[in-house]
């Protein structure tokens, strides 16, 4: 029994050292020994193998129900251009209006053009070829049975790294050092986070990153939206203050830096939020703040509307596009459906997590724009950069009911175009 347990000791040493040795060290200096490059490239071949045996699959179907049928709306053998049929047809396609909205279907994953081996999508399994389904149950055990436990590995030292890096630099005194120092420990433990979810991140235009005395506003599709970007520099946190795992993370890394946090009943004053916040960014000394102005998660086609508040204070404003490839993973944070922990898991076993990074030019209000115009140019711009849809709806309508005043807008587009506007119906 002793030689049993002296060898699971071994064995964890060896994972251990492997972790540190190939992982840890290369990330704390920002470099690649080119094992997730390699894996990268293998997973790419093999995703597109299978969507040629899937797209082979789909063809031979529909050759087989073409044979059989002349398409979805039935037509008469002879005579007339109507059936009583058609009406079917067209319930239908008003249904699927109805309930694909343009707001809604934000609110749920994103479609995949072909399936990606995972049975969490859209298109679930289906028996294709024997060879297919090898590679698949393959796949299965390589990303709960290997990634899996070496993501916790590292998501549990990267956290461990945060808590303890972050509480000793604070104990420092308030000298230049110390900045450089909580800085160094924040992005060692982003980058130890984000080899744990095997991220392949691409930035674009370094030379317009958001710089200090300055607001950073993204398109908001993930919590770990926050470990993408800190990845490449150093942010300070707005947000809420909470309790369990994620209050320690919070008053560790407050400890070394300046982030913002605020007690719930805060968050309802307005003014006081503003005044800190304008606080901050006029010390120039301090890291540009880390908004997501949508103040939800979006399913990563779209940018929904950007909340004011951050563009009130005056601050110049560093856009940041976020574009996650879903082929990989699906990167959305349904939080109405699935708690934290169960979408870092299901992240976790996903393939990897690919995106890309676009930062804008700097922005700033002009003089005849109001708050709320400089927040819709600003997320055009993103949206425009990213490829996303631009939509003006309030992402809280994820959970909240539709507000009045847009029942009242849509009530009068349709008035108009019933009746005419007011113009029409007077010179009638």
């Amino acid at each position: 029994m002793e030689d049993f347990w002296a060898g699971v000791l071994w064995a964890m040493e060896i994972w251990l050292y492997l972790i540190i040795g190939l992982i840890m060290i290369p990330a704390m200096f920002g470099f690649s020994l080119g094992i997730s490059e390699t894996y990268m490239t293998i997973l790419v071949k093999t995703l597109e193998w299978a969507t040629l045996k899937l797209q082979k699959a789909k063809a031979d179907e529909k050759t087989l129900k073409n044979s059989a049928s002349n398409g979805d709306r039935p037509k008469p053998s002879e005579g007339g251009d109507f059936t009583l049929s058609d009406c079917f047809y067209f319930t239908r396609k008003g249904i699927e209006s109805i309930v694909e909205d343009e707001v809604t279907q934000r609110f749920t994953s994103e479609e995949l053009v072909s399936w990606n081996l995972l049975t969490r999508t859209n298109n679930d399994f289906q028996y294709i070829s024997l060879r297919l389904t090898l590679v698949y149950g393959l796949g299965i055990f390589i990303r709960y049975c290997i990634l899996t436990p070496l993501r916790i590995t590292l998501a549990f030292i990267g956290l461990t790294w945060l808590v303890i890096g972050t509480s000793a630099v604070g104990l420092l005194p308030n000298w230049r050092m110390k900045s450089w120092l909580s800085e160094w420990v924040h992005v060692i433990c982003y980058r130890i986070c984000a080899r744990g979810l095997s991220a392949t991140i691409h930035y674009h235009n370094p030379e317009n990153k958001p710089k200090k005395g300055g607001i950073c506003v993204a398109n908001h599709t993930s919590p770990i939206d926050v470990v993408i970007l800190c990845n490449d520099g150093c942010y300070a946190m707005v947000g809420q203050v909470h309790r369990g795992l994620m209050g320690i993370l919070q008053r560790a890394m407050v400890r070394s830096c300046p982030h913002v946090w605020f007690e719930r009943a805060e968050m309802k004053d307005r003014h006081l939020v503003t005044k800190r916040l304008k606080d901050h960014v006029n010390d120039k000394t301090k890291l540009p703040i880390l908004i997501f102005p949508e103040g939800t998660c979006i399913n990563n086609t779209s940018v929904m509307m950007f909340k004011k508040g951050s563009f009130e204070i005056g601050a110049t404003i560093y856009p940041v596009a976020i574009k996650y490839d879903p082929k990989f993973g699906d990167a959305f944070w349904n939080s109405s459906k699935y708690s934290m922990v169960s979408y870092l898991l299901r992240m976790m076993t996903s393939w990897a997590l690919v995106c890309n990074v676009w930062y804008l030019p700097a922005m700033h209000q002009k003089e005849e724009e109001d708050a709320v115009q400089f927040a819709n140019r600003v997320k055009s711009a993103i949206a425009r950069q990213g490829g996303l849809v631009d939509l003006q709806w309030d992402g809280g309508l994820k959970r909240a009911k539709v507000k009045d005043s847009f029942k009242e807008q849509q009530q009068k587009q349709y008035s108009s175009m019933v009746v005419g506007d007011d113009s029409s119906s007077n010179s009638d």
